[in-house]
């Protein structure tokens, strides 16, 4: 499972640097989700809980 959280967080950030200079208005939408995942990981990296 802990793979595939990062397999996802890793797509996004790809997906975001494409969009970022490809199709600004996908990668705002793609930087948000990907800021989500990131408060994601660190709450659950705070709780202590497994990913």
């Amino acid at each position: 499972m802990r793979d595939l959280v990062w397999l996802i967080v890793v797509i996004l950030i790809i997906g975001w640097l494409v969009g970022y200079f490809a199709f600004p208005d996908i990668g705002s939408l793609i930087h948000i989700l990907l800021v989500l995942v990131v408060i994601l990981v660190i709450y659950k990296l705070l709780t202590g809980r497994r990913l």
